[in-house]
Parts: C-alpha cells; structure tokens; sequence
C-alpha cells in the first residue's frame, strides 16, 4: 500500500509539473551580442511596452533613478576594458542605471550586478562611471523599451536606450588597434611552446603520424631558454612517442629525465608514470 502512494504521489508531481500554465511575460527578456572591433558585448535585459502611457516624466519619474528596463538587472558586459568619456571601464559585466531628467540624463555602470531593480543600499564606490548625456526627441514611437548597439566603427560603438519618444546614447571607444598588434606580433612571432606540445599531443593521443608527433615536441623541447630545464611532462609525451617508435633506449634516456624534473618538483604521479614506464620498456 507504501508503495502505491508513493507511485501515486509522483504521478501527481508529474502531472503538476507538465501541467504548468506558460503565458507571455509582460516584459519578456532580450539578449543582444555584438562584436565591437574585437570586443565581444553583451546586453541583457527585459523589455516593457507603453501600453498608451506616458512614460518619461509619468510612468518612469523625472529626477529618480531607474532601474532601465524591468525586472532583473539590465546589464552590459564587455569582452575586454572600454574607454567610457575618458574613464577605463575595465572588461566585465555591468548593471544600466539611469536617471532621466526632461532635458538630461544620467547614465550609470554599476558593478553589482544581482539586483531585481534598484539596489537595496546603492552605494557610489561601486558606480564604474557615470555620464551626463542630452535626451534626442524620435519622430516615431518606441512602443517597446529598447537597448541596441549602434554606430559601429572598427573602435568604437554607442549604447542606445529607447522608449516613447526619447533616446539617450553612450559612446563607448574599444582596443581595437592594441588587440589587433597583439595578435599580429604573436601569429609573426610563430608558434609557442605550448602550441608545438599541444600539436604533438594530438598526433600521439590521436593514433596519428608519430613521427610529425616527435618533430613537434622535439621544437618544444628545443625552445627552453639558455639555463632552464626542459619541461618534464613535455618529455614525458616525448618518451612516450619514442617507445610507441620502438625507439625504447631513446624512451627511457627522455623517461630518466622526465622522472628527474618530476622528482625535483614533487610530482609524484609523474615520478610513478616514467618509473613505470622505464621498467617496461626495460624489459627484454
């Protein structure tokens, strides 16, 4: 009889579960990504309507802060730091405050993200920058609030916030040309250590061509600098390629130096692998 209650009790869950009523939200959520130049952004937030109502100066007051939106946080993250009226913005994810007034308003980052509206104790110390911008008057009606990223150029892009009538726009420049020379000098500089090993990884741990798996972390090994030890799990893969070669003296040669850095840094799972290691390809 236990036993049938409990079937029955997770029938009803189920059913309760299943049985859920989905209606439209009032102020459904919109996520919006752009790439700025080579910033990734991202706007989050929700979306209500006039409705016919005033809303500017009514619905949303002059002169108090406003959550810009509804519901959650409307927040904007970027992918690297953003020069913002002068000010580092540093990459990351910020709520929009707003402070509308008829003829300005104040458009705020805030760095506390979870608040469902305003925060309980707003605290200044945690504002990353606040700008004074005009209000533009629109032609048409915005029946839905809106946040959109516009006037996109290869360092620079603007904030828009719309509603009614009225919009209000933040400029934002991006890193663009210090990104780009970054990626430049890195791709002519060639590849890294790390990239060699990664490469010779695969070759090995995908049954490929081993011996393109030697070249590459031989090129990794090579590139130590003067005075420094060779990274002992960059001959450990070594080892490894040379035994699956049948190359086993050579093996156990890398092995024995593997196991010495292993040791020195106090890997112990390193110094059990090429002890192991070096004991069968030890045997005859």
């Amino acid at each position: 009889m236990k036993k049938i209650f409990i079937l029955l009790a997770i029938a009803i869950a189920n059913f309760a579960v299943e049985a859920q009523v989905k209606t439209p939200q009032p102020s459904p959520k919109s996520v919006l990504n752009q790439v700025v130049g080579l910033t990734d952004v991202t706007v989050e937030y929700s979306r209500p309507s006039a409705k016919g109502r005033v809303v500017f100066g009514d619905l949303v007051p002059f002169g108090k802060l406003w959550r810009t939106g509804a519901n959650a946080n409307s927040t904007v993250s970027f992918s690297e730091d953003v020069v913002i009226n002068g000010t580092t913005v540093k990459k990351g994810k910020y709520a929009i405050f707003t402070l509308p007034k008829a003829d300005m308003w104040e458009v705020i980052l805030y760095t506390n993200t979870d608040n469902w509206g305003l925060p309980e104790n707003y605290d200044v110390n945690k504002v990353a920058v606040s700008l004074n911008v005009d209000p533009v008057m629109l032609n048409n009606h915005v029946e839905s609030f809106n946040i959109g990223i516009n006037n996109l150029t290869n360092d620079s892009a603007s904030l828009d916030i719309s509603w009614e009538k009225t919009m209000v726009s933040l400029k934002f420049e991006v890193p663009t040309q210090k990104a780009a020379m970054a990626s430049i000098a890195k791709v002519l500089a060639g590849p890294t250590a790390g990239d060699y090993f990664s490469s010779a990884q695969y070759y090995y741990q995908s049954n490929g061509d081993l011996n393109k798996a030697l070249e590459y972390v031989n090129k990794a090994v090579a590139m130590v600098k003067p005075g420094e030890e060779a990274p002992y799990w960059h001959l450990r893969l070594k080892s490894l390629i040379q035994g699956k070669l049948g190359d086993k003296k050579g093996a156990i040669e890398t092995a024995k130096l593997s196991l010495a850095g292993a040791e020195k840094d106090g890997n112990g799972d390193y110094v059990k692998m090429n002890n192991d290691s070096i004991k069968e390809w030890s045997k005859k």
